[in-house]
Formats: structure tokens, C-alpha cells, sequence
């Protein structure tokens, strides 16, 4: 089996992070809404279907919506650079998505629903982007199959566990965005940490897209005797 390159999962597990912190965000400072984990926005949605309180069907449906639109707009975008290097077209998705999170966080301070839709761009953006990278277990917003492969083929279970630290290393790198994300909107709001992680997400975008040594190609190897 091919070895992932070393950047990409790096790049992944910080994603990983930063979606914890914008769950915590959608969650507890827009109105128990997702704007990363879909599974669990539709679930919010049939929570509010049913009449249970302090869930926003109209929050739900913007989320989906908008979830939506940044996929189409991300695939749209690597179908017509699929020729160029992918660590390119990553970054570019990526400072994309920084710009769309900065947005939010502008929008969220005078609308909750705009910074919900902006939001949710953001992430389809980022789910589309990852989703071409097709790293098993590393899709930075969902951890069930990572979950379910941890214990399934764990040594417990009579499999190799071959996979192990990458998938209990995803499950704590979302808690720990989680946990920091909770602990930034309870003391400053939702806008702040928003800000916090479009400037992240910029980060990972730049480190992608300069010329650094993780982004040149190999040095061949001298010709042999």
C-alpha cells in the first residue's frame, strides 16, 4: 500500500481540530444548529420536526442548504483545475474556505442565520475538498467509521489495528476543538471564534500553497553505475 504523503495527514488532524471548534460555535452560540456534521443537523431538524424545544428548523434548513451550495461550488472548482497539483488546488479550497469563514463571522454579528448559511458554505467547501483527498478515517467532521474501524478491527476484535492512532487521534483532536470551542463561546460569543478559526484555516491554506520544501517534488535519485 501507497504511503499517504506526511502533509496531508497533518493537514487533515489540524482540520479535524478547527471543525470541533466550529461545531461548538454552530451548536452553542447560533442555536443548536451544525454547520459541519450534516448527520447530526438532520437529527436537529427532526428534533424541531417533532416539536422538541429550543431547536431551529429554519436554522437547519439554511445549514443544509448552504452545506450544499459550497459542495457544488468546490467540486465545480477541482473538476476545472483537475490537471494542476492537488496540494494547489487544496490550498486554494482551503483560503476559500478562510475567506467564507471570516464572512461568517462578520455576518453572525448582525444575523444569526447569515452567519449559519456563510458558515455552512464553508464546510461544503471543506467536505468536498477532503472528500477528493480520500484519506480513510481522516474526513475532519465525521467520526462514526473511524469510530466503528477502531474497535472493529482492533486487536480486541482479532484485527491488526492497523490504523489505530490515526483514528483515536481524529476522536481527539475534534474533542479537543470541541472543548476549546465551548470554552471560547461561553466566555467571549460565537463571532470571536470564528475569527479564530478563519485565520487558522488561512494558515493551513498558505502552507499549502508556498513554495516550501513539503511542497516540492522529490529529488530524483543519481543515476546508478
Amino acid at each position: 500500500m501507497t504511503a499517504r504523503p506526511s502533509w496531508q495527514l497533518i493537514l487533515l488532524m489540524a482540520l479535524t481540530v478547527v471543525s470541533g471548534i466550529v461545531d461548538a460555535v454552530s451548536y452553542l452560540g447560533l442555536g443548536h444548529v451544525f454547520t459541519a456534521n450534516m448527520t447530526g443537523n438532520v437529527v436537529v431538524l427532526g428534533f424541531a420536526a417533532g416539536g422538541a424545544p429550543g431547536f431551529s428548523a429554519a436554522g437547519s434548513l439554511i445549514s443544509l442548504a448552504g452545506f450544499g451550495a459550497g459542495a457544488v461550488l468546490a467540486g465545480r472548482f477541482a473538476n476545472a483545475l483537475a490537471a494542476h497539483p492537488a496540494r494547489w488546488r487544496t490550498g486554494w479550497a482551503l483560503l476559500a474556505e478562510a475567506v467564507l469563514m471570516a464572512g461568517a463571522a462578520a455576518a453572525a454579528g448582525a444575523s444569526r442565520y447569515a452567519g449559519i448559511g456563510v458558515l455552512a458554505v464553508a464546510m461544503g467547501v471543506r467536505n468536498a475538498t477532503v472528500r477528493r483527498m480520500a484519506v480513510p478515517d481522516m474526513t475532519t467532521t465525521v467520526l462514526t467509521m473511524a469510530l466503528t474501524g477502531l474497535a472493529s478491527e482492533s486487536r480486541l476484535a482479532g484485527g491488526r489495528g492497523s490504523r489505530s492512532l490515526r483514528r483515536g487521534g481524529a476522536a481527539l483532536a475534534m474533542a479537543a476543538g470541541a472543548c476549546a470551542g465551548a470554552a471560547l463561546v461561553l466566555r467571549h460569543g460565537a463571532v470571536p471564534p470564528l475569527w479564530a478559526t478563519a485565520a487558522c484555516v488561512g494558515v493551513l491554506a498558505g502552507a499549502c500553497l508556498a513554495p516550501a520544501p513539503w511542497n516540492r517534488p522529490p529529488t530524483p535519485a543519481p543515476p546508478t553505475a
